[in-house]
């Protein structure tokens, strides 16, 4: 057991039945010439989470911990998109249209890929979620019984959308969810704030929040 400092307190983290899960950290969200950018966002504010969501990685993988990869997105014929999805918000391109990096939140293109600095190793599951949530539509949970995961260590993007639905999911089917503060991020600050504070409210009612130090300090207690 490694001992985490953590709000609202300490998490006991167990690696061998821990898991850590990289949420969305996908160029058309993060790169300069992409579609978030395109929009009119600051890609900096999510590209901050980068370094600290690396040191983490290279702590797990070192203590042998699994560690899963999701991608938002949907099928090229856009068959497991909703039409609520579909038509949601007054954009000028929706998903399945041209962007800067190709066909906008669609499978296989370039704008749907994993950025290089967090490029998944061979034998990390990748999920492809059609949805916000990781578990909705996805065998992820299958995955994660199947390895004997009880926790999971949650970064990613954004901390309000996928991020958060995420390990709301999580919490109803019973893993602990401990969430990187600053291995998390969004375009907009205060949206990040707030979401981590409801992960921790209540003494914990999603779970708890760390910095990625804390995180790898801990890992790294075991080392010789």
């Amino acid at each position: 057991m490694r001992v985490i400092a953590a709000r609202p307190y300490e998490f006991a983290l167990e690696p061998r039945a821990a898991a850590l899960l990289i949420i969305d950290m996908q160029r058309d969200f993060l790169e300069p010439g992409g579609f978030g950018a395109a929009l009119g966002n600051d890609v900096s504010l999510l590209r901050s989470a980068i370094a600290p969501i690396a040191a983490v990685l290279t702590a797990c993988r070192a203590a042998g911990m699994l560690v899963v990869h999701t991608r938002e997105g949907h099928r090229p014929d856009l068959s497991d998109l909703t039409e609520a999805k579909h038509r949601r918000g007054r954009f000028t391109a929706r998903i399945g249209d041209s962007g800067p990096m190709g066909r906008i939140l669609v499978r296989g293109e370039a704008g749907h890929g994993i950025i290089a600095e967090l490029s998944p190793a061979e034998n990390e599951p990748v999920i492809d979620k059609p949805g916000k949530g990781a578990f909705y539509a996805t065998d992820l949970e299958a995955i994660l019984r199947g390895k004997g995961i009880t926790q999971l260590i949650v970064a990613g993007v954004t901390t309000e959308v996928c991020v958060h639905t995420t390990v709301r999911e999580a919490n109803d089917r019973g893993f602990e969810c401990l969430v990187l503060e600053d291995g998390t991020a969004s375009y907009f600050p205060k949206f990040h704030e707030a979401a981590l504070n409801m992960v921790c409210a209540q003494d914990g009612i999603f779970g708890w929040v760390a910095p990625a130090g804390a995180v790898v300090a801990a890992l790294q207690q075991g080392e010789s």
